[in-house]
């Protein structure tokens, strides 16, 4: 099982608390988790990735294993640790902005 911890925001788009569990067959990719991510929570479709070419919306990023997956071929097979549950694959919200 994979756990993917989803921002407040996706939480409640895909009516979840705390983070999801996920099989994926391998070869466990970040497409593979995504596409089996949305199939499961149809909510979340167009909100992570776009619709059409399936890219990386502009202000999520992906982490896993402490190490920033988001510039990634989305192809590239996950970390083992992300892959056995170990640690999650985390998709957050990134920051914006500049001094108030």
């Amino acid at each position: 099982m994979i756990r993917v911890v989803l921002p407040y925001q996706l939480r409640t788009l895909a009516k979840v608390t705390g983070e999801v569990a996920l099989e994926v067959p391998p070869p466990v990719t970040q497409r593979a988790l995504l596409d089996a991510l949305e199939e499961r929570y149809p909510a979340l479709r167009g909100a992570i990735r776009d619709l059409g070419p399936h890219k990386r919306r502009p202000m999520i990023r992906f982490f896993a294993c402490e190490d920033d997956y988001s510039n990634e071929s989305p192809d590239a097979p996950l970390p083992a640790a992300a892959v056995e549950g170990r640690e999650a694959f985390w998709v957050v919200g990134a920051l914006a902005g500049g001094p108030a």
